[in-house]
């Protein structure tokens, strides 16, 4: 799954703002409730997630948190260097995730000093990636390929286990009761063990021990 946004920065940091500031109304609780339920979703996802920061984007604030909920993201680095990723106070906690952290937080867990370096200030490519707020910045000339080499290293893994190992690592930090359940438990007893590959007829689970090799569909959940 590839993510991609479009808009004006500004206006995503004035809204959340707006947002953060009359937090305790119960019409704009309600508002941020559903945009946490929302994130939530996409953290449960079984599918790999990019996100893709380019010319146009609009990775601010409550919009950034799409980036940092995403397996990997790729931000290029433009020469001329008005690419820019922004926090604001809804990067602080008032989307939390299923293990009780900001996504901020998950992504840089065991340093908190830069979760706290890094709110409601605007990132550079560069600033970006040496903050961990991306993944990579990559310059004009290697991106399309260095996209192209990512999306086809995740498609010649094996899916199932791909689908085990991302749901892991979503949720650094403490594990929570809905990190079992939502995070650990529907990972593998609904996307793996379930799944052909597992308890098919030519499945691994139904063929350990006999002379034969299971079968695998490569196809992703």
């Amino acid at each position: 799954m590839i993510l991609k946004s479009q808009g004006d920065p500004e206006a995503v940091r004035r809204a959340d703002e707006s947002l953060a500031k009359f937090s305790e109304d119960w019409r704009i609780r309600e508002i941020i409730l559903l945009m946490k339920r929302a994130l939530k979703r996409l953290d449960l996802t079984s599918r790999t997630v990019f996100a893709l920061i380019e010319p146009g984007s609009c990775f601010a604030g409550s919009l950034l948190e799409l980036a940092l909920a995403a397996d990997r993201s790729y931000m290029l680095d433009a020469p001329q260097g008005d690419l820019r990723v922004a926090t604001t106070a809804l990067n602080q906690g008032l989307l939390r995730m299923s293990n009780g952290l900001s996504r901020l937080e998950s992504r840089l867990a065991g340093r908190p000093e830069r979760v706290r370096e890094a709110r409601s200030r605007t990132f550079s490519a560069q600033e970006a990636e040496g903050a961990g707020i991306v993944t990579l910045a990559v310059d004009e000339l290697d991106y399309e390929e260095t996209i192209r080499l990512a999306v086809e290293e995740r498609a010649s893994l094996s899916p199932d286990a791909l689908t085990g190992l991302e749901a892991c690592l979503r949720f650094a930090g403490p594990e929570t009761l809905e990190t079992k359940i939502f995070g650990r438990l529907s990972a593998w007893q609904n996307w793996i063990f379930a799944r052909p590959n597992a308890v098919g007829e030519h499945g691994a689970l139904t063929l350990y021990g006999k002379p034969a090799r299971p079968v695998f569909d490569w196809k992703r959940t």
